[in-house]
């Protein structure tokens, strides 16, 4: 997604790449019209011109990792898989759920059924919630069966994704946790004091600089760590440029 406010999507993955050494390519699925408050619409690209952009891009140079942000549509899903199955030794980096967005993409079943069946078996690492995890597995749960987060995870790792991350996770105690789960279970866990905020762009953040860092070599359990440091910085060091809501200064290393 295009965002003018520069907090999310592509402008803001294009910030946190650079901050973490890498040099960032952009297709764009959908443009916003937002402020620093809220998202009040979202223009759909064309599935065929994005899948275009991708093409044009990949036959010109060689790319280190695949960050998949929000799609706007199951035809931009299906060509983002049909796309990145070209590229199986670079890492995918998944975080589909745009909470900006009024629904965050959760309301749409055909949706989510897609990223479990079509993108989520070529996933290296799938990010998401807690509560965005459960409502994914509303699409496989059997009625009255509410599972629980380790079998949510397992349908998913069964499916072919390597990894998945689950985020934000909060105690009574304020403490804040991403855990990492492969087919085996926890593999690792990074926990840190919640920020009163409020902020857009957070989980963005995160999930461009864990891209970043796998592209330089990084195993996903590495990342986690480091993703979540670089992360923190830039949330301490958030600034607040209109009426709205605190934006993750990337920089703030420079």
């Amino acid at each position: 997604m295009s965002d003018p406010v520069g907090a999310l999507g592509v402008q803001a993955d294009l910030a946190a790449f650079a901050a973490n050494g890498c040099h960032g390519l952009s297709v764009v699925a959908g443009i916003l019209v937002a402020d620093s408050a809220k998202v009040e619409n979202l223009h759909e690209v064309d599935s065929d011109w994005m899948a275009d952009q991708a093409r044009v891009l990949l036959e010109d140079m060689p790319v280190a990792a695949f960050k998949v942000g929000a799609v706007a549509n199951v035809l931009q899903l299906a060509a983002i898989a049909e796309i990145v199955s070209d590229y199986p030794d670079a890492p995918l980096i998944l975080d589909p759920f745009l909470t900006a967005l009024p629904d965050s993409g959760l309301a749409d079943e055909e949706m989510l059924s897609a990223i479990r069946s079509i993108l989520a078996p070529q996933t290296t690492v799938l990010m998401l919630s807690q509560s965005e995890l459960g409502r994914m597995a509303e699409t496989w749960r059997e009625a009255a069966n509410d599972g629980s987060l380790l079998e949510d995870v397992a349908e998913l790792t069964n499916a072919g994704c390597q990894y998945v991350l689950v985020t934000g996770t909060r105690d009574e105690t304020g403490t804040c946790s991403n855990t990492l789960f492969d087919a085996d279970g926890v593999v690792a866990k990074v926990e840190w004091q919640h920020l009163p905020g409020p902020f857009v762009g957070a989980g963005n953040t995160y999930s461009a600089a864990f891209t970043a860092l796998m592209a330089h070599g990084m195993d996903a359990p590495q990342a986690l760590f480091a993703a979540q440091d670089y992360t923190n910085g830039a949330l301490e060091h958030a600034q607040r440029f209109g009426m709205g809501k605190f934006i993750p200064n990337k920089f703030y290393r420079a």
